[in-house]
Parts: structure tokens; sequence; C-alpha cells
């Protein structure tokens, strides 16, 4: 499956719950959205299947791929398209082995010993952040901004999607350091209309 990281939704249970999960990622694709990951910290693995499950099925449809944030056996369940890891989340090998050579992996770095240390045969992205400190993590690394985000950038061996309170006026400066998206959460899901706040992303021609 081709990777587009131009503009990367992480859903967030809390943010998405007026309108429900279905209805929001499908509005944000509608608008643009080209990468969805499924992010749901407090959901049992039951309730995430069930979840991964539908959404998978509603993006069917649409060539946009369904990533599980941390939980391996919830995207092997689910048949999802990839995996997305932290850095204290799981083995990036033994995760590539169990999903196999086609699924989708990234990984989050948040400095430049960790992208020191990867192995980048094993993964296809990375996520690289915070650019700016945001309320949806509270245990964050310290926020690059865009002078930190162009030096990791500059170290990768791999496409890269920034993240960290980013919106639509940043997608210019976020290009310019280099990175290839950018990875949202409530800029789209804490929206009243997902569909709009996703084209409010859209870059110039050739993006």
């Amino acid at each position: 499956m081709r990777l587009d990281l131009s503009l990367y939704l992480i859903t967030d249970p809390a943010l998405c719950e007026d309108r429900g999960l279905v209805e929001t990622v499908v509005a944000a694709v509608r608008g643009g959205v080209t990468v969805v990951q499924l992010r749901d910290k407090q959901a049992s693995d039951t309730e995430l299947i069930d979840q991964a499950r539908r959404l998978k099925a509603a993006l069917s449809d649409t060539g946009v791929p369904l990533l599980i944030n941390d939980r391996l056996e919830v995207a092997l369940a689910a048949s999802a398209d990839g995996l997305h890891l932290g850095q204290d989340d799981g083995d990036v090998a033994e995760a590539r082995a169990a999903l196999g050579p086609e699924a989708i992996l990234g990984l989050s770095v948040q400095t430049h010993a960790q992208m020191a240390c990867l192995d980048p045969t094993a993964l296809d992205y990375l996520g690289l952040g915070p650019v700016f400190a945001t309320p949806s993590k509270h245990d964050h690394a310290e926020p690059l901004g865009f002078d930190g985000l162009a030096a990791l950038v500059a170290e990768s061996p791999l496409p890269c999607v920034a993240i960290g309170g980013l919106k639509a006026e940043h997608v210019a400066a976020t290009q310019r350091a280099g990175a290839h998206g950018l990875a949202v959460i409530s800029a789209i899901c804490g929206t009243p209309d997902p569909e709009r706040a996703a084209r409010a992303f859209a870059g110039p021609p050739g993006r």
C-alpha cells in the first residue's frame, strides 16, 4: 500500500465521542487525510479490535491505510495495514517479524540519540516531535520547534511526519523543515467539521 504522509490523522476517543469515531474519520478522509492511526490508551484490546475493524471497513475503498498505535496484537487481529510504536512500546524487529514485510511500521523519534539507534531496514517512516507542546500528551519530550525538527529530518534515513501541536498554518514551515507531512489530533478531531478542518491543510499544487 502506498504511504502518503501528507496529512496523518491520530484519533482521540474523547474528541471523537460526540460525532462518533468512524464518522469523524470518514469525514476527515473526505477532506484529505492520507493516513489514519487509531489511538486509544484506555480501551481494552477487545474494544480496540472492534473499533479497528469498523474503521478498516469504512476505509476499505479509500486507499487510506489504517495503523494501530502501540498494540501489535490489535493490529494483527484487526488486519490493520500497520502499526506505530513509541520508543517504549515494543521491539521494532519483533513487530516487523509478526506483521510481515508488507505492513506499514512507524516509530516515534524525539532525539538525535534515538535516531542514531534505529534500524531503518525494519521501518517505513518516522514520527518526529513534538514540534510544540500539546495537551494530548502530557509526558512528551521537550518541544523541538521547527529548527529542531529540521535537524532531525536531516539525519533521518526514512520519510518523516511531524507531530505535536500542529495546525493548518504550520504546513509551510513543516515543509520547509523537510518533513513529508503533519500528524494532527485536535486540529481535526477537536473541530465541529472534520472534513473542513482537513481541507484547511491542503497545500499548494505539487505538495
